[in-house]
């Protein structure tokens, strides 16, 4: 189960940044569900709502850890 999580694309909620406890919502299961976000290893910026992110790992069984899905 906690792979299945790995490789989807999830929107921040809540800011997510070094430091800072955020919140993705991601679709799974049929639905959309809510997760706190702690930056992937290496993310060094803040992510802010409405980010698109890569989710890298998950910590079942509500926490992930992203990435941003695109770079600026």
């Amino acid at each position: 189960m906690a792979d299945d999580m790995v490789g989807l694309s999830g929107r921040v909620t809540g800011t997510v940044g070094p430091g800072l406890v955020g919140e993705v919502i991601v679709r799974i299961r049929g639905g959309a569900e809510h997760f706190l976000a702690y930056p992937a290893l290496g993310e060094q910026r803040p992510l802010p709502v409405g980010t698109v992110v890569t989710v890298v790992e998950h910590l079942p069984p509500r926490t992930v850890y992203v990435s941003a899905a695109y770079v600026n």
